[in-house]
């Protein structure tokens, strides 16, 4: 099961994960405990936890005993391992924002509830004079605070200790079927979030986490069919992303654009453009100026299409922690309770007078 929980303003913790980070344990480390021969060669459970200083480097954490530990160190990095091709093949749309580097990551994720952010008004304006003396307008600028809420996104498996020690007495790698479906389901959850069409549904405190389809500033386009419609050519789908780059710039917003489409959408794509010209459809659309690439998303809801500007004015993954495995209980002696959690979640931007560099295309038909 998944479930998505909230650390509020005030400290509290909503959801059973966020009461447990709440409660003097902030640091993900507490909750992956492992097993490790120490120099007598005695196995010993331990936790490695932040202690300070930069946290990409290996001196910044500390080691501890502690009581119970159920994985050694090398099944965690299995389970951890397991993790990483799914957010690859999940991730389409987050991905393209860690891949343009349209992250902002948070120094503590588990101590931020919500994040601040604020824009500013173009106050100031420039004047052309003879002696550059006469003094230009003075406005004060004019800053606008916006909050965006850090939700933790998780889902539960677990490990039986039988099938644990089988594995280890027969020197077999341990199965991580489960963090693998786990895994899949908080990706794609997480890319979702750009894409749902349910209004205002991610509200916390002060924040709302938006999506590309119900960010309320986007540039909304109507066009006037289906692309799957009878009667639709080549030429006619290229007018309708050049009508999408159009009212992108309209909104001052330029490019680099990432067009995203529905998944019926894709096999179209692929046919001839025209008898005359040949090629494919996607190719003659890749030709526009400043198209970096299309992307076919299966959350997209259908008859859906965005462009999307590339940049962080537009939006950015702020990130706190990427997909990790931790320890969350027992159940008896033969069950140890697991969750794959991210702390992470796409931020929409637009400067105060409204502009936006997301275009939002439906159909009349």
């Amino acid at each position: 099961m998944l479930h998505v929980d909230y650390i509020g303003e005030n400290g509290a913790g909503s959801g059973p994960v966020a009461k447990l980070l709440t409660q003097g344990k902030m640091d993900p480390g507490i909750l992956r405990p492992f097993l490790d021969t120490d120099e007598n060669g005695i196995e010993r459970a331990y936790i490695t936890t932040y202690s300070k200083g930069d946290r990409t480097k290996p001196e910044s954490y500390k080691t501890q005993l502690v009581t119970n530990a159920t994985l050694r160190r090398e099944e965690w990095m299995q389970l951890d391992e397991a993790l990483v091709p799914i957010s690859r093949e999940r991730l389409v749309a987050i991905q393209d924002l860690i891949d343009n580097n349209l992250v902002y990551n948070l120094a503590n994720a588990m101590g931020t509830t919500v994040l601040e952010t604020q824009d500013i008004g173009a106050a100031m304006e420039a004047v052309m004079t003879m002696d550059g003396i006469t003094r230009s307008k003075n406005d004060r600028p004019e800053f606008g605070s916006h909050y965006l809420p850090i939700p933790i996104i998780h889902s539960d498996y677990e490990i039986n200790a039988r099938v644990l020690s089988t594995s280890r007495n027969l020197g077999n790698s341990l199965d991580v079927t489960s963090a693998e479906e786990a895994g899949r389901a908080v990706a794609e959850y997480l890319e979702g979030l750009l894409f749902t069409a349910t209004a205002s549904m991610y509200k916390f405190g002060n924040g709302v986490i938006y999506s590309y389809i119900n960010y309320p500033q986007r540039n909304p386009v109507i066009l006037a069919s289906k692309w799957t419609n009878s009667g639709m050519t080549g030429k006619l789908i290229l007018k309708d992303v050049a009508a999408l780059k159009a009212a992108s710039i309209a909104a001052r917003h330029y490019g680099p654009w990432m067009l995203y489409i529905p998944t019926a959408y894709e096999t179209l794509l692929d046919e001839d453009y025209n008898d005359y010209r040949g090629g494919t459809i996607r190719a003659r659309i890749l030709e526009l100026a400043n198209i970096k690439g299309i992307k076919v998303v299966d959350r997209m809801p259908a008859d859906n299409i965005l462009l999307v500007q590339m940049s962080t004015d537009t939006v950015r993954l702020v990130r706190g922690m990427g997909l990790q495995n931790v320890s969350w209980g027992e159940e008896g002696n033969f069950v140890t309770k697991y969750k794959v959690l991210t702390i992470q979640v796409p931020q929409m931007r637009s400067d105060q007078e409204g502009r936006c560099g997301i275009t939002h295309a439906t159909f009349t038909s």
